[in-house]
């Protein structure tokens, strides 16, 4: 069995965006030479999101709005970890909402999607680098 690892830096420069990474993992599929397997991509970071959806603007939108009313940024006082000096709690229960990570199954040296799915990092604290994880393994 092979395994592939690589890391994908990102620096977002709002505050909270939404970004597809499928041309990204899909070179990284091709890097590994892997035929059949497992894809695992992971955001890396506690206020940051890998998960798969649809690639519409309506939808992202909806996220927004949804995250936004489950967990508000403002006020910022509301939230016992801001007490630290952050203000990003609301960017940790985001995260949590919206999930770390995806797993992708490689079928042909292809990630084997049903129809619409695209892998999308989901940045809820940015204006900084972060990272994500593709690990492949297989054959």
């Amino acid at each position: 069995m092979k395994s592939y690892r690589k890391e994908l830096w990102f620096e977002i420069p709002t505050r909270r965006a939404l970004r597809n990474i499928t041309p990204d993992v899909d070179s990284c599929l091709r890097e590994s030479g892997i035929q059949e397997g497992l894809a695992l991509i992971n955001a890396m970071h506690i206020t940051a999101s890998v998960f798969i959806n649809d690639d519409e603007s309506g939808l992202h939108h909806d996220y927004e709005t949804w995250l936004e009313s489950l967990a508000p940024h403002a006020p910022t006082s509301a939230y016992h970890h801001n007490r630290t000096g952050e203000d990003n709690a609301d960017a940790h229960l985001k995260r949590q909402i919206m999930g770390r990570e995806v797993v992708v199954a490689v079928s042909e040296g292809r990630l084997d999607f049903g129809p619409w799915e695209q892998i999308f990092y989901g940045e809820f604290d940015g204006r900084r680098r972060k990272r994500v994880l593709v690990k492949i393994i297989g054959e």
